[in-house]
């Protein structure tokens, strides 16, 4: 099996949802979802595979802009919306 490294199985890099600034808070979203489909599907050559199907598909692209965004929130809340 082609499998994803173990340092792409980490749920929460670094072991903090605590950013700096919003952009790096989304930054670190994008990270979680990756990490989340990585962590729900290791076999790299399985999850490729698929890729031509949800990649062209509108309903998958739109599911996984709402996980990342559902990350951010969480984020975003961890971070008290970025305080002063």
């Amino acid at each position: 099996m082609n499998r994803v490294p173990d340092d792409g199985l980490v749920l929460v890099p670094g072991g903090s949802l605590l950013t700096r600034t919003s952009e790096e808070g989304r930054a670190l979203a994008l990270t979680l979802a990756r990490h989340t489909i990585h962590t729900i599907q290791p076999d790299l050559d399985v999850l490729k595979g698929g890729r031509p199907d949800y990649s062209t598909n509108p309903d998958s692209l739109i599911a996984a802009a709402h996980v990342v965004a559902v990350e951010f929130g969480t984020i975003a809340a961890a971070n008290d919306y970025w305080r002063d």
